[in-house]
């Protein structure tokens, strides 16, 4: 785990960055599905974070006209674990999604309001999506290695797909992304083998160390362990931990006692509403509303 920090702190965005501005052609402006909001007023958000790594600003959401997210506001410290929980269908990816810009790639969804990020609004029109998503690590429910490529170009891919073509740095991040992943011991005699010969918790954390790769500042979790089994989960549980030490972490998960095993901080959400937002311990024990009481006792799901 000691070379995390080596793999977050190789100057390889600098070098992607210099990459993508040679020969650049000039860009047609991006559509940007992500409107100012008409309706903006302060920001109001009832537990506050100082200096927060990223802040979301009166956020709505639709898709085909439906109303997913409905006024979020929500402040992410940086270097922990936040985790978002709440019922299926209550917005939680869609807020996941919004925050790197995935949304934007959806037909027909359309946003409005502020998402700052080291107070630079990723929504600006001057913003390149391309960038922010590169700032922003995703990881998703289910594992997804490219079946087609080795473990070894796995984690690589992002760095060739952004016209990196050291191989000693190529190989250098590749082992450091892979310790930082808690991987490296389990694979490193095998890094030629199909990522999908893995076993699941394996090839999550594989995405893990792929997403790493790039030296992102906050990395998204998708539900990352719904899928595997508890000694894979616990992997991943014991890798999150270690990775709030380099980065920040926003985890979506159903999984109560894994938000109150892992995270520092706990939004609940319904309804694409955010209900009550808080330090975990205090969310869990001292729930300041009836319905987030509700729902963490069992009430309803």
């Amino acid at each position: 785990m000691d070379n995390l920090n080596n793999s977050l702190n190789h100057p390889i965005n600098e070098e992607i960055n210099r990459l993508s501005s040679i020969d650049s052609p000039p860009k047609n402006e991006p559509v940007n599905t992500f409107r100012n909001s008409s309706h903006e007023g302060e920001f109001t958000s009832k537990f506050r974070i100082e200096n927060p790594k990223l802040s979301v600003q009166s956020l709505r959401a639709w898709f085909n006209g439906k109303l997913a997210l409905k006024d979020i506001n929500l402040e992410v410290k940086e270097k922990r674990v936040t985790a978002l929980i709440g019922p299926s269908g209550c917005g939680k990816t869609t807020l996941l999604r919004c925050i790197n810009r995935m949304h934007d790639l959806t037909p027909n969804a359309t946003a409005e309001g502020k998402i700052l990020l080291d107070d630079f609004d990723i929504y600006d029109k001057q913003s390149d999506p391309v960038l922010i998503r590169r700032r922003m690590g995703m990881v998703f429910q289910k594992p997804n290695p490219f079946p087609t490529m080795s473990i070894f170009d796995n984690v690589a891919a992002g760095l060739k797909l952004n016209g990196v073509k050291d191989k000693t740095l190529i190989k250098e991040i590749v082992y450091d992304s892979l310790q930082g992943a808690a991987l490296w011991n389990e694979v490193k005699n095998d890094l030629d083998k199909p990522g999908i010969s893995l076993s699941g918790g394996q090839q999550q954390r594989l995405c893990i160390a792929r997403a790493l790769a790039m030296q992102p500042e906050i990395l998204l979790m998708d539900e990352p362990t719904s899928a595997l089994d508890p000694i894979a989960s616990s992997k991943i549980e014991e890798l999150m931990t270690e990775l709030k030490k380099h980065l920040t972490v926003i985890i979506v998960t159903h999984n109560m006692q894994q938000a109150a095993r892992v995270s520092d901080y706990t939004a609940f959400m319904y309804l694409g509403e955010l209900i009550e937002f808080g330090p975990t311990d205090q969310l869990f024990k001292y729930p300041k509303k009836e319905l987030t009481e509700r729902y963490i006792s069992g009430k309803f799901g």
